[in-house]
Parts: structure tokens; sequence; C-alpha cells
């Protein structure tokens, strides 16, 4: 869940002083681009529903795996837009919840392996699986303070300097 967590504050923070550059980019469009940060980690639903009763369901091969991917992230922020009204709406939808997504893979790129390589974050362009510089893993919990201490501030210069 601290993971989770510091994903939502780091996409939440960028996206923030992205928007006191971007006149459009106000605190609803931010909103939408925290929910994309969120989307590699939807193959956490393996827990719930594991990957054989899906393939069964559909009738072809399946794996949780691939929403923390590339192909992932472009799959669920098409189906994300979907959900806009009007064609520029779901245009700037589609663009946030993709900015989120690949900001989770980002940090998620440092993340240490235990072999030293990470995941596979271009499938299905490539298999490559980069090398890691290995500076967190998914439970250490002082990225979470880094993530909440950015967060905050981000929000306080939001909310008591940028806004007046």
């Amino acid at each position: 869940m601290a993971e989770l967590l510091s994903h939502v504050l780091f996409a939440f923070g960028l996206f923030t002083i992205v928007g006191w550059a971007v006149d459009w980019l106000d605190r609803k469009w931010v909103a939408v681009g925290a929910v994309g940060s969120l989307f590699p980690d939807l193959n956490r639903l393996d827990l719930l529903i594991d990957d054989y009763t899906v393939s069964q369901m559909l009738g072809v091969p399946f794996d949780w795996g691939g929403l923390s991917t590339l192909g992932g992230v472009v799959l669920l922020a098409t189906a994300g837009a979907v959900l806009f009204a009007s064609r520029e709406e779901r245009v700037r939808g589609f663009g946030l919840l993709f900015a989120g997504g690949i900001s989770h893979l980002l940090v998620d790129g440092v993340k240490g392996w235990a072999d030293g390589a990470g995941s596979t974050p271009l499938y299905p362009l490539s298999w490559w699986r980069p090398p890691t510089p290995g500076l967190y893993v998914s439970s250490d919990r002082w990225v979470l303070g880094i993530a909440v201490v950015f967060g905050l501030v981000v929000f306080l210069l939001d909310r008591r300097v940028i806004s007046d």
C-alpha cells in the first residue's frame, strides 16, 4: 500500500507543478493524472482473480503482468479516455492518464530487483529488461516519506503561494 500511495503522491506533485505553467491543467486534470499513476499496479488484481480464471473466461491466454508495461498503460489510458464527454477532453484525459502511468513506470524503473535488471516496461515493443540502479525496494518506507513530504510541500505551495 505504501508504494501505491507513493506513486499517487509523486504524480500529484508532478502534475500540480506542471499545472503552474499550463493554464488548462487545473485540479480536476491533476486528479486524472494521479489516477493514471495507479494503472501499472492494477496487475495486483491477480490477488483476486488469477490469470487462469480470466483466460478461461475470455478463451485466450491472459496475464495481469501486462498491465505494468507500456502496452498496458496505453490500453488502460485508451479505455479511460472513452469516459470523457468531448473530443478535447478525451485527448487530454488520455494524455494525462498515459503520463500518470509513465510516471509510475519511471519511478519503478529505479527500483531494485534481485537479478539487477528491471521489469519489461517496453512490452509489447521489446522484451528488453533494462538494468536498474536498485535505489529502493517496494517495502522501503523512506520512499513513502519522501513522497508525503513532496506532496505536502507542493500542496502547500499550490494553495498558499501559487493560487494567490
